[in-house]
C-alpha cells in the first residue's frame, strides 16, 4: 500500500476506518460498495481495486467503503449481482461499483432496479452503448500502453526470441491487451534490436477465466510450466493472480534463465523479484477519485471514462491511472531502452498503425492509416503474427 501513502502526503482529507459489508457504519456521509471478482488480498486485479476503495475513505470526505469479494460463479454459486447489490443498498450504499467484465449483465439488471443508486462498471461501455439508464457509468484504464511495455520488455530481454502470453478468457477486452503486448514486442524487436519479425515467436495460451477456478480452468501453473518447458524464456501474464511470476522464480532458483511479467497490481513483482521484469498495473484512484467525487458533490453524470498514464509521472499515485513498475530482474540497458518507449509512446507513437493485418490474414489496418478508439477497443481478432485462439 506504498503508493497509497504516497498519495497521502499530496492530498490532505479526513480519514475515516475501514468498514466491511456487514459492519455497523461509523459516521459516514456516503457509503459506498465494491463488488470484487476475486479476493481482495490476490495481488492482483481485486487487490488494486481493493486498495484504491480504502485510499477513497481518506482522499473523498464522508466516503466509506462497503465490499463483497470473490464475486463470480465458483465462489458464490447461485448467487447474483443484484442480489448482492440489494444487500449492499440494505446497508446504505448510495454508489456500487462492479470491478469484472463479466458482470455486466448483473450490473445493468441492478442499475435498473435501483434508479436512486450510482454505478460504475469497470471495463464496460454501456455509457456509450446507450444499454443502461444514467445512473451507470463506465471506468476503464488504457493498459494498451502498460501491455506495450510489457512486450517492450520480454523482446528486449528474450535469449531465444519465444514470448508466451498467459491469457485469462477471450473477448474483446483481453484481445486487445493481447494484441497490444505483441506489438511492443514487435517494436522492440524489430525497430530497437533491428532483428527479423520472423525470428520472433509470440504463443498465447488461454486459461478460460480471469484466474485459477479448479475443474473449470486450465491450471495457470501447470500451462506457465509447459511454456517455459516448450523454450518460451519470458511470459507475460494477462490472468489476475501471479502463478506465471511464481513459476518463473522457481526456475529461476534452478538455474534457469527465464522471466516473467505478472499484471494489474504495483506490488506484483514481489512474489518472484528476480524472476520479474517489471509489471504493468492498474491505479483505479483518479477515475475513482473523480466519479465518486462527482457522486458525493451532486455533480454526478453518465461518463465513460478510459484513462492513461500520466506519462510526466507515470508511477504517481495521485495522477496516473496506467503504470509501470520496473523489477528487479530488468537489465539496465533494458530499463534504459524503456525509458526511451515511454517518452516515444508520451510523444505520440502509436502501435495500433497500419499495415496490420489480423490473424486470418484479413486487413486491420492500411498502410499509414491508425486504429481509432472504438477499433481498438472492439478488437475482433488477434493479430498476424501471434500464435493462439482469437475466439
Amino acid at each position: 500500500m506504498k503508493h497509497i501513502g504516497i498519495l497521502l502526503q499530496a492530498l490532505v482529507f479526513s480519514c475515516f476506518l475501514l468498514c466491511p459489508a456487514g459492519s455497523p457504519l461509523l459516521a459516514a456521509d456516503y457509503p459506498f460498495g465494491l463488488l470484487l471478482v476475486g479476493p481482495a488480498n490476490d495481488h492482483g486485479w481485486s487487490q488494486a481495486h481493493f486498495e484504491a476503495g480504502q485510499a477513497m475513505e481518506k482522499v473523498l470526505p464522508g466516503a466509506k467503503m462497503l465490499y463483497i469479494d470473490k464475486v463470480n460463479p465458483a465462489d458464490r454459486q447461485g448467487i447474483t449481482i443484484p442480489m448482492l447489490v440489494d444487500d449492499l443498498v440494505s446497508k446504505g450504499a448510495k454508489l456500487i461499483i462492479g470491478n469484472s467484465d463479466d458482470m455486466k449483465d448483473g450490473i445493468r439488471e441492478a442499475a435498473a432496479m435501483h434508479p436512486e443508486v450510482q454505478f460504475i462498471h469497470i471495463s464496460g461501455d454501456d455509457a456509450i452503448t446507450g444499454k443502461s439508464g444514467v445512473n451507470l457509468s463506465n471506468l476503464m484504464g488504457r493498459m494498451e500502453y502498460g501491455k506495450m511495455m510489457a512486450g517492450f520488455v520480454a523482446a528486449m530481454t528474450s535469449q531465444t526470441g519465444k514470448i508466451a502470453y498467459l491469457g485469462p478468457l477471450i473477448n474483446a477486452e483481453t484481445r486487445r491487451l493481447t494484441a497490444a503486448a505483441y506489438l511492443g514486442a514487435r517494436y522492440a524487436w524489430t525497430e530497437v534490436l533491428k532483428k527479423p519479425a520472423a525470428d520472433l515467436k509470440f504463443k498465447v495460451s488461454w486459461i478460460g477465466f480471469w484466474f485459477n477456478i479448479p475443474g473449470v480452468t486450465s491450471d495457470p501453473t501447470l500451462v506457465t510450466n509447459s511454456l517455459f518447458d516448450a523454450g518460451h524464456d519470458v511470459v507475460i501474464s494477462g490472468i489476475d493472480t501471479t502463478e506465471a511470476l511464481v513459476v518463473a522464480g522457481q526456475k529461476k532458483k534452478d538455474g534457469k534463465a527465464v522471466w516473467a511479467i505478472p499484471y494489474d497490481y504495483q506490488g506484483a513483482c514481489a512474489s518472484a523479484p528476480d524472476a520479474c521484469l517489471g509489471v504493468p498495473y492498474f491505479n483505479w484512484i483518479p477515475g475513482y477519485t473523480k466519479l465518486i467525487g462527482e457522486a458525493i458533490s451532486g455533480k454526478w453524470k453518465q461518463q465513460f471514462l478510459w484513462l492513461g498514464p500520466d506519462w510526466q509521472a507515470i508511477n504517481n499515485p495521485a495522477t496516473t491511472t496506467i503504470g509501470f513498475m520496473p523489477g528487479n530482474a530488468l537489465g539496465d540497458s533494458q530499463k534504459q531502452a524503456l525509458t526511451e518507449f515511454q517518452k516515444a509512446l508520451a510523444g505520440g507513437l502509436n502501435l495500433f498503425t497500419g499495415p496490420l493485418n489480423f490473424q486470418d490474414g484479413s486487413s486491420f489496418l492500411k498502410a499509414g492509416t491508425t486504429a481509432t478508439d472504438d477499433q481498438v477497443w472492439n478488437l475482433p481478432q488477434l493479430l498476424l503474427g501471434m500464435d493462439g485462439a482469437s475466439k
